[in-house]
């Protein structure tokens, strides 16, 4: 268990597209998600943000996100579908550009599936808040980052 370096903005690392996470890997699984749970704590308490990191944020190459909101779940080889045709515009942070916001636009709605740590399968609805925030770490694992889904070129602010 420790807090790992989280890969800042222009890191090539960040572009890359994840590779799934294969069931004999569990073990190594098992000892990364401990990492991911302690970056993402050290990162909400300095920046008092922070609700979920994806593997490659931390250089893991897996198709692997970490939630913790009011307790902890992991998504191993998540695939969002059914999104909705409605769509909502916030603005979005990320642990690897800490002091950026950037104006997207996401789906209302949509499903999560994925694998539990016990290679369950498993699905979830999203809407809102949670649709958008699972949209943007999926988004990690195919080495997309939100400042390439900016609304305009006037999307953009500095955290103050």
């Amino acid at each position: 268990m420790a807090v790992r370096d989280i890969l800042l903005l222009g890191n090539p690392k960040l572009y890359r597209v994840c590779r799934p996470v294969k069931r004999n890997e569990r073990g190594r699984l098992a000892r990364l998600v401990p990492d991911l749970h302690d970056t993402l704590m050290d990162f909400r308490r300095r920046y008092r943000a922070g609700r979920a990191i994806a593997a490659p944020q931390i250089g893991v190459p897996w198709r692997l996100i970490y939630l913790n909101i009011r307790e902890p779940v992991v998504f191993v080889n998540p695939v969002l579908n059914r999104m909705s045709k409605e769509r909502i515009e916030v603005w979005d942070d990320c642990m690897c550009f800490p002091d950026l916001l950037v104006r997207v636009e996401r789906h209302q709605r949509c499903r999560i599936r994925y694998l539990d740590m016990n290679w369950a399968e498993r699905e979830m609805w999203l809407e809102g808040d949670l649709s958008e925030l699972l949209q943007h770490e999926c988004d990690h694992l195919d080495g997309v980052l939100a400042v390439s889904r900016a609304v305009d070129g006037k999307s953009f602010a500095l955290r103050t």
